[in-house]
């Protein structure tokens, strides 16, 4: 019995060289924990759920020098072309700085609401 807890404490305390016959069990055991522990044990863990842009806002590239932003539909009022493009503007501008916008097309749903923006813009120099 006193050989058994010898075994045990030099696995503890990883006292075999690299190569031998216990190393290679205590890798073993190792790898057996970190593979099927998450199968046995319930370690509460969930992923968050995925809000791929909390501020309604995801800015691109366009690839000529500007940028192109889709505006979720709730940060804006509807209203005529001028308050729409302040509501843009109000929007855009703490993002990016001092920007004009070069077009903005709304994106509508099937029932024809529109659902939110989507905006070329230029950085003013």
């Amino acid at each position: 019995m006193n050989g058994a807890w010898r075994t045990i404490r030099s696995y503890v305390l990883w006292q075999h060289e690299r190569g031998t016959l216990h190393y290679d069990i205590m890798v073993t055991l190792i790898l057996i924990f970190v593979f099927f522990s998450p199968r046995v044990i319930n370690f509460n863990d969930k992923p968050m759920p995925v809000n791929p842009h909390p501020t309604g806002v995801v800015v691109t590239s366009d690839g000529a020098g500007g940028l192109v932003y889709q505006i979720d539909g709730s940060a804006l009022t509807a209203g005529d072309e001028s308050t729409v493009r302040s509501e843009l503007l109000r929007v855009i501008e703490p993002i990016s700085g001092e920007v004009s916008i070069v077009r903005y097309v709304p994106v509508s749903d099937r029932k024809g609401k529109i659902q939110g923006y989507t905006v070329w813009v230029k950085r003013k120099p």
